[in-house]
């Protein structure tokens, strides 16, 4: 009988011991998957790899600074959408037929500085807009092409509107989200 109580005394011991480096086993995997992820996130979301040094990035935002004034960037990030708030209401003479125009929109870019100096400069930019709006002729706007048009030109005058105000007038591209005409 003391034979008996010695072995199921070295199997508990076993049993326990082996257990517990499952548990140990287990938690190792699920810390290397969990550490895994965080890494691939960051990765992905531009925060971990990239190509550019700590010392090297002042250099390149002032070159980025001087380049902004150029053409609009078509790479480097995932555009940024900015909408500006409220809708833009107008309205229009007594002898059209057409009494007011509702046009919402938004504003693009993969900059975030060009993004933060649109909200900077909101009510510029909304001056600007209402009075480009104010002036169309609601027969040209009831066409594609003029609709299309007026996206032209409210795109330049952001970007006129953010030279005068910062000296750099880059935005990608300006949406219309809504465009209603009553």
């Amino acid at each position: 009988m003391a034979e008996e109580d010695l072995d199921l005394d070295v199997d508990t011991a076993e049993a326990e011991s082996g257990g517990g480096l499952k548990i140990v086993i287990i938690a190792a995997v699920v810390v290397l998957l969990l550490s895994s992820a965080v890494l691939a996130g960051l990765y992905f979301m531009g925060m971990l790899g990239g190509s550019e040094s700590a010392a090297g990035q002042p250099a390149a935002a002032a070159e980025g600074a001087a380049a902004e004034t150029a053409a609009p960037a078509t790479s480097g990030g995932p555009l940024i959408y900015q909408p500006l708030e409220p809708p833009f209401v107008v309205n229009f003479g007594r002898e059209a037929d057409v009494r007011f125009m509702q046009i919402t929109i938004q504003v693009a870019d993969r900059d975030p500085a060009v993004i933060e100096r649109i909200k900077e400069h909101n009510p510029a930019i909304r001056n600007g807009l209402v009075m480009l709006f104010s002036s169309q002729d609601p027969e040209v706007l009831n066409t594609r092409e003029g609709k299309e048009q007026l996206r032209q030109d409210a795109l330049e005058e952001v970007r006129s509107v953010l030279e005068q105000m910062t000296g750099r007038g880059r935005l990608e591209n300006l949406y219309f989200t809504s465009f209603v005409m009553q």
